[in-house]
């Protein structure tokens, strides 16, 4: 096997050297340094952010290699990971596990290849099955690559009436029928009604949910940046729910959930709307609409509303395995166990979800 060579100091300048190190768990002022190059760097995402080293650790169990490209005492590049070792798909180093982007984002090449370079060290030393890396560019033409998943991302009007118009007709007219059944939409304080929304949601799709603590921990992990809205009926019954992350000057919204009768009432039109009508009163400019499989309903909808398909390059470096694993709900020979799952009762699929969901990502 070749092995990557380990990260030499880089020199564009005498007193300029570039060393990679691992944030560590209990460091909050590295994380603060952290989370600000984050902020600043144009390539970052919100899943960059140094928070979801310890959701990894605390709620999943997995542990996280949080990578920084350091110059002269300046963070010049992150790549977080994180290690899942599954029973049920094998062992990985994903940057990032339960997210639609990560890999490096970093201000200039020779950070990025040192902090690549230490990721498959990495790799390597923990004997994982592959490594992956799920960007929004490509970095590596000839790296084998999985071509499954597309991003949905536009620019919004900083007028809320325009961005209404710029709909197309027809899935205009359905957010109209959600505002003509007298919906409302409110900003929910925690997760309950979301979670009900969600778990019920997942369960008809004949997939595990994700923990409860999971949702609660994003709350209390990201603070404002993490949101949860609710429509609901005229009366208080709540229909469908969206959990978004918020960052820069972008909103992503991100799990959602919708009850059987939603469909009828347009409320998940009704629902994004409402997103993006107080993500523009909050002076946000971009919508990412976020990630999906290329011929699905949701691939579709996304459509519908305007938005044009951007792919995704999740990138990989086998090491125990022949090609690119296929663990997403597509694939033919795990339908008889999603099958099995829509019958389960619901409260025995929220307790056995979480032990299941872990060895996700």
């Amino acid at each position: 096997m070749c092995l990557p060579p380990r990260p030499a100091p880089f020199s564009d300048h005498p007193l300029a050297m570039l060393t990679i190190q691992r944030l560590q768990p209990h460091d909050r002022h590295t994380a603060a340094t952290w989370d600000a190059f984050v902020m600043a760097c144009p390539t970052a995402t919100f899943f960059h952010r140094a928070g979801w080293q310890r959701l990894l650790r605390e709620v999943f169990g997995h542990e996280a290699y949080f990578l920084y490209a350091e110059e002269t005492g300046r963070i010049t590049g992150v790549l977080p990971l994180g290690h899942v070792d599954s029973l049920l798909f094998g062992s990985s180093l994903v940057s990032l596990p339960f997210a639609v982007y990560g890999g490096v984002a970093a201000l200039n090449e020779a950070a990025a290849s040192a902090l690549e370079a230490e990721a498959q060290r990495i790799a390597v030393r923990l004997g994982v099955d592959h490594l992956e890396l799920r960007q929004r560019t490509l970095r590596h033409a000839d790296w084998p690559l999985q071509d499954l998943y597309v991003s949905f991302r536009k620019t919004l009007l900083p007028d809320a009436q325009a961005n209404l118009l710029a709909i197309p007709r027809k899935q205009r007219a359905m957010v109209r029928k959600g505002m003509a059944n007298g919906l409302r939409s409110d900003i929910d304080a925690g997760v309950d009604r979301f979670f009900a929304l969600y778990a019920d949601n997942v369960h008809r799709h004949g997939t595990p949910a994700l923990p409860r603590r999971y949702f609660e921990a994003l709350q209390r992990e990201f603070g404002a940046d993490c949101e949860v809205l609710t429509v609901s009926t005229a009366d208080g019954r709540a229909l469908s729910s969206v959990l978004s992350f918020y960052f820069r000057n972008e909103v992503l919204p991100y799990y959602a959930g919708d009850d059987t009768s939603a469909r009828a009432l347009a409320a998940n039109d009704f629902k994004y709307w409402e997103l993006m009508r107080r993500a523009c009163a909050r002076g946000v400019q971009v919508f990412d609409y976020g990630r999906s499989k290329q011929g699905t309903g949701s691939y579709a909808f996304k459509k519908n509303w305007g938005f044009e398909p951007e792919p995704l390059f999740y990138e990989y470096q086998l090491y125990k395995r022949d090609s690119v694993p296929q663990n997403n709900p597509n694939n033919a020979k795990y339908q008889r166990v999603i099958k099995a799952w829509r019958r389960l009762p619901i409260g025995v699929a929220n307790w056995l979800g979480p032990f299941l969901v872990r060895h996700l990502s």
